[in-house]
This record gives C-alpha cells, structure tokens and sequence, in this order.
C-alpha cells in the first residue's frame, strides 16, 4: 500500500517545462491536484489526500479479479520537494519520518533516461541508473527499496548534447504532444495504484508503450 508519493522536480518557472520535472509534472495532471491545500513544509510543497476521495477518480481500466481487492486507508501523503533534484531524498526523508512511513510504502515519481519517450514503468526497488533523485533517496534512506514510477524522456541523440543539459531542456513541440499522452495515462495508472496497491499494475507496466 502507497502512503507517500513523491514527484521528483526541480522548483521554479525556468525549471517548470523540463524533461527533468517529468514527476512534477504528472502532479499537475492529477484531477484533484488544484483542489489540495498545498503547504510550504518538509522542504516541500506538501498536501494530502483522504484514501477515500480517491474512489471518485478511478478509471474503469480493468484490473484483474485477483487484484481488485481496495487497499486504500487513510490518508495519502503527496510531496513536491524543493530542495531540487540533487537533494530531494532529504524532503521526502522529513516527511516519511514525520508521519512514520515504511521506506516500501513510497512511491517515487521520477524522469528516467534509460526509457524512451512515449513509454512508462513501474518497478520497486532496483538499481539507481545514474539518477540524482533517486541517489538521494537512497543516501537518505539507506536502502533503494522504495517503488518508482519512471517517465521515460529518452537519451539525447548520440554526439549531440550532454546529459545535464538534456535533462534540463524542455521538451520540443512535438515532444510535448506524446508526453501529454502519457501524462493522461500514468495519472490514470498512479491513481489505480493507489486504490488497488501498486502491484495490481504489473506485469502490464513493467514497460509500458503508451500510444
């Protein structure tokens, strides 16, 4: 069961449109995300969630019968740290440690270079690949066992840009087009998460085409 979600970014309008805010994004995606009293705290933009409320926003995606069962309970913690990209582990550290969250009831919403764009997954645990976020979270935690739910932005054509500078571009026009789909899809996606428990999206989104 999800208590806390975490969508990785980097503060301020210059960042706002960056492939590197791909989590942040997905936050501003999700239907009730205007209508949360989000608060300066835990070096963060902080809010929460009633369990419950999230009901209303299912899809009728199919789940499998074995996995409709609801886990939600409670409330759900959504965290946008400001502490940018670098040290984000250490909100999200504040807030877990607040309300005593277990590390494998986070889910972590992140960019992720090594899926192209157009294609989402969610995993728990794993390595780090690089990821400055995540690197974080591990320092933080002292373990990698949290879920991730990664976007993927691709990697810049070979010999044209560096790594940071593609990270922190904005997507092209055209770009813009496919990830406005997969906004719409993983927001439906994280919600279903959320209700049911991250597991009732796999194996389906272990990598996941979004059309």
């Amino acid at each position: 069961m999800i208590e806390l979600v975490a969508f990785l970014g980097n503060p301020g309008k210059e960042y706002a449109q960056n492939r590197h805010n791909a989590g942040r994004l997905l936050a501003e995606t999700l239907p009730f995300s205007a209508s949360l009293h989000w608060q300066r705290k835990y070096k963060g933009l902080y809010a929460s969630i009633e369990g419950s409320m999230l009901l209303a926003y299912q899809q009728e995606a199919p789940v499998p019968v074995f996995q409709q069962e609801t886990l939600i309970s409670g409330k759900i913690h959504l965290l946008l740290p400001e502490t940018y990209m670098n040290c984000s582990g250490d909100s999200v550290y504040a807030v877990a440690s607040f309300f005593k969250i277990p590390l494998g009831n986070i889910l972590v919403v992140h960019d992720e270079l090594e899926l192209p764009l157009g294609t989402a997954a969610y995993k728990f645990s794993g390595g780090l690949g690089g990821h400055n976020g995540l690197r974080s979270m591990k320092a933080n935690f002292a373990s990698g066992d949290f879920w991730r739910f990664r976007l993927g932005i691709g990697r810049p054509p070979q010999g044209d840009v560096d790594i940071a500078n593609w990270v922190l571009s904005d997507f092209s026009p055209e770009e813009q087009l496919v990830f406005a789909q997969v906004l719409d899809t993983c927001t439906k996606a994280l919600i279903q998460g959320l209700v049911h428990g991250p597991e009732s999206l796999l194996p389906e989104w272990n990598k996941k085409q979004i059309p």
